[in-house]
């Protein structure tokens, strides 16, 4: 006779089993992969699990609690889609313009093209210019610095992405790096999210931050989400710890884009909220847009966001494939087949998501109903922890619809 859990994985529906998450999260502790983490689980319009082990700060003694607050990182690029999208259905762009039609200065952007016969970098006219799609899609061409490659001494003499800038300086900076490739030929990790922001700014009127307040922090009721944090949640955040030997991070290191007072708002970084805030939004993705009466995107919005839109012949796809059977929508990861062994991450098709750099992710499963938020604070990223949560949740067997 089949147990639950193997019922469920041979008929694609996930059986939680709770004391299997609490297990391997207190593993992440004992083993001390993590200081401390939790996680929550929202299904079939109810939480049905929430679980949290060791401490958000060591030396403080604290434990990780729900209101403990998280710098997310890139989980902020989704919030970002989501504030982009909603000026789209309100017509004041077009997915397909091209992106120098609202920032000009994009229109002059050059293509690495090799090195001269002098040392000095090839360039050449894109084949095509930008569009907006191609920055959701982290497909345009941009580089964060850091690839390996020529350009990155170009980005690292310019620094876009300073916390002494502010996103309009970022917007002119940044054309002045060269693409690592033709829009449209390659993925590739980049701050087109934060040209992005930039692009909220200039069609909304409102600063960046501002924005997202007022049409999402506020309406999802996310009280404890913010960039500018003030000084008074210090006592709720969470210490990021580095290395195998979980060092802390100094202040200065990781909290110079939230309470430093400087400039920069990311559009592809720098929220800090709770776990509660952020599946408040993850709960609004899974019905479609709409979360207790607000509606934040239409449903068909959603779905444009959710499904995969990575042409075939775009082969180059960086780390991308580690996430998954699956390619990118706009600003979400999107999974397109079934696990196809035991060392692919759990998921079911349909789902999408995204993660942050303190090892941080949330999911988003229609088929099961189902929205998840992993928190904890540890860089560098550790794919390893995202692995084992989705295998206690999904259960080692589950293969997907």
């Amino acid at each position: 006779m089949l147990t639950p859990q193997a019922a469920g994985a041979r008929e694609g529906k996930v059986t939680l089993d709770p004391a299997r998450v609490d297990r391997e999260l207190k593993s992440f502790v004992d083993k001390g992969r993590v200081a401390g983490a939790e996680v929550l689980i929202w299904r079939d319009g109810r939480e049905q699990h929430y679980a949290s082990a060791g401490l958000a700060d060591r030396e403080a003694a604290r434990p990780f609690a729900r209101d403990t607050q998280l710098q997310i990182y890139s989980m902020t690029k989704p919030v970002t889609g989501v504030a982009l999208m909603q000026l789209w259905e309100q017509g004041k762009f077009g997915l397909d313009d091209p992106l120098s039609r609202y920032l000009p200065q994009f229109a002059e952007v050059k293509v690495y093209d090799g090195i001269n016969p002098d040392g000095s970098m090839k360039l050449r006219a894109p084949i095509r210019p930008i569009t907006v799609r191609d920055i959701m899609r982290h497909i345009a061409g941009f580089t964060y610095g850091n690839a390996g490659h020529p350009t990155d001494a170009v980005w690292d003499k310019l620094q876009p992405l300073s916390p002494d800038h502010t996103l309009a300086q970022f917007a002119e900076i940044l054309p002045q790096v060269p693409l690592l490739s033709d829009p449209g030929a390659q993925w590739h990790y980049s701050p087109g999210v934060d040209v992005q922001a930039r692009l909220v700014e200039v069609l909304s009127g409102q600063p960046f931050d501002e924005y997202v307040t007022e049409h999402i922090f506020k309406p999802l009721g996310m009280t404890h989400s913010c960039w500018k944090c003030g000084a008074d949640i210090k006592s709720r955040l969470a210490a990021i710890y580095d290395g195998p030997r979980l060092t802390r991070m100094a202040d200065e290191a990781w909290l110079v884009h939230n309470f430093a007072g400087k400039p920069m708002t990311e559009g592809g970084a720098g929220v800090v909220t709770t776990i509660d805030d952020y599946m408040r939004f993850a709960r609004m993705l899974l019905g479609q847009g709409e979360l207790d009466g607000v509606r934040v995107l239409q449903p068909a919005t959603v779905k444009l966001m959710a499904t995969e839109e990575l042409d075939p012949r775009i082969t180059e796809r960086q780390w991308l494939g580690s996430k998954g059977s699956g390619g990118f929508g706009l600003d979400f990861f999107v999974r397109t087949s079934a696990p196809k062994d035991a060392a692919e991450n759990r998921g079911e098709v349909g789902e999408f998501f995204w993660d942050g750099y303190p090892s941080m992710l949330f999911w988003v499963d229609p088929a099961n109903d189902m929205a998840v938020v992993f928190a904890t604070q540890k860089t560098p990223f550790d794919g390893s922890l995202h692995h084992d949560i989705r295998e206690a949740i999904y259960g080692p067997g589950y293969g997907g619809h």
